[in-house]
């Protein structure tokens, strides 16, 4: 057996482990967009939610959608008013248009209902693999890897590749040939979560991170200490 092919046998045995760890932590694995199990609502918010938090694009989305519950009445929306409402949620010009033309794709290309193929979804204004692999599978149940920045950031800490990684699309190559499909999906809700309550970007709380035993980059730190 070759190194390289020993290397990944102990990162599929890490990540499994990891699923484990988080499992336990997470039980009730849940998006954390608020959207009320309604498709659409998912993609407008996963929309709005680049660069932006989970929680502001929540709060921006009552009024949102009080104003335009449903993608035929944001399609024949006035652009003005979609970009004072989400405006809170940065780049409000850019995510009004994509939010409108989306609505008008799902109303006119697809007969009011959600895509649910990656190529059709990737057809969307504004929508890249991230979102593409979130409403496939809180939607749909067709597994993959979401890799937001919690995931990038995360996996890397963990091993999966060098912590450097900047290409979501590569992240999302190498962490799907480690976890397996079924747990895709829940994996990585759970480590939205854990990015927020340990495992965070500036200060994370490696002395009471439940994934330590398994975590390479605590394993680096304890080399460089000795």
């Amino acid at each position: 057996m070759s190194t390289f092919d020993t290397e990944e046998i102990e990162k599929k045995e890490r990540f499994g482990r990891a699923v484990e760890i988080l499992r336990g932590l997470y039980p009730a694995a849940e998006c954390s967009l608020r959207y009320e199990g309604d498709p659409w609502r998912l993609l407008i918010m996963a929309r709005l939610s680049a660069q932006c938090t989970d929680a502001r694009v929540n709060i921006v989305s009552e009024e949102l959608f009080e104003k335009f519950p449903d993608a035929g009445a944001m399609a024949k929306g006035d652009i003005s008013e979609l970009e004072r409402i989400v405006r809170p949620c940065g780049l409000y010009r850019v995510k009004a248009k994509d939010i409108k033309a989306i609505s008008e794709a799902v109303t006119d290309d697809f007969g009011g209902r959600v895509p649910d193929t990656m190529e059709e979804l990737l057809s969307l204004p504004g929508v890249g693999r991230k979102i593409a692999n979130l409403i496939l599978g809180d939607v749909y149940g067709t597994p993959g890897v979401v890799t937001d920045t919690h995931c990038i950031r995360i996996c890397g800490r963990l091993g999966a590749y060098d912590e450097s990684m900047k290409t979501p699309e590569k992240a999302e190559r190498i962490i799907s040939s480690l976890i397996e499909p079924g747990e895709q999906t829940d994996f990585c809700h759970r480590l939205v979560l854990f990015g927020r309550d340990v495992c965070t970007a500036r200060s994370p709380r490696c002395e009471n991170c439940a994934l330590s035993e398994i975590c390479a980059h605590n394993e680096l730190d304890n080399k460089e200490n000795l």
